[in-house]
């Protein structure tokens, strides 16, 4: 490791999750203080990373734990917004409820978090705050439709967010993954049918020929998180094997 985090603060929405705990440990590993936060904690941290219990749609928990947490950092050099969720459906089969659960999670999650860390965050003096989209936030799959509608949006508002805190010295990029080895995929395998069938379909449509893993993720996360990325900012980072840089009928 290069330690390029050394002496720097990093708050993970999202920290117990498939990728959200490669950032934590990444992170760590990097020479950060790391804080994953999250609803339920994780039967072991590595060293430097602190659990904390948070639900990103409660505005009251956002903002007592930043308040709390100003009592104890004196600025926060990184914040990830890593939290979220997928609903596999139309928006005909879609209720309202699971539209706005979906929403509160992946959009006003967000908002909320970045809301009440920017006080601490201002701090820093090189802040980064990274957000995570998707590539279904320019292309869409077929049955994500509420998905992608929140990614979409979490592409807006990082730019807006890059624009209005840019001369604070604060930077705002999004991470866009595409398929990525976490249990959401494993849950869009689901349980029937000729399952490593789909799974090798799934990568051979990558012209790599392989969906990604958290590590990778967290590289790019690392990166921009530290001051080798200080003139990267308002940008949505795809890294998708090249799967949306190809037309997808020349792969039947």
């Amino acid at each position: 490791m290069s330690h390029i985090l050394e002496g720097k603060t990093a708050f993970v929405t999202g920290g117990t999750g498939g990728i959200g705990s490669a950032i934590c440990k990444r992170f760590a590993r990097e020479g950060a203080q790391v804080i994953a936060a999250d609803l339920a904690a994780p039967a072991e941290l590595p060293e430097r990373v602190e659990f904390i219990a948070y639900d990103v749609t409660d505005e009251d928990i956002c903002r007592n734990t930043f308040n709390e947490l100003a009592a104890r950092w004196n600025k926060l050099d990184i914040l990830v917004n890593a939290a979220g969720i997928e609903i596999e459906k139309t928006i005909e089969d879609t209720t309202l409820e699971e539209w706005n659960r979906i929403f509160a999670i992946n959009v006003t999650g967000m908002f909320l978090t970045s809301k009440y860390a920017l006080p601490l965050v201002r701090k820093s003096a090189a802040a980064s705050i990274i957000n995570f989209g998707s590539y279904d936030g320019y292309i869409a799959d077929p049955g994500l439709a509420a998905y992608c509608a929140t990614k979409g949006a979490v592409h807006a508002l990082t730019r807006a967010m890059a624009c209005d805190h840019g001369p604070e010295g604060i930077r705002v990029n999004a991470i866009c993954p595409g398929y990525v080895d976490t249990p959401m995929l494993q849950n869009f395998f689901g349980e029937s049918g000729d399952i490593e069938s789909l799974k090798k379909a799934v990568r051979d449509v990558h012209p790599t020929r392989t969906y990604g893993t958290p590590e990778d993720i967290a590289n790019l996360v690392n990166w921009l998180a530290s001051d080798e990325a200080r003139y990267a900012s308002g940008q949505l980072w795809v890294l998708d094997g090249g799967l949306s840089a190809q037309v997808q009928q020349m792969s039947l």
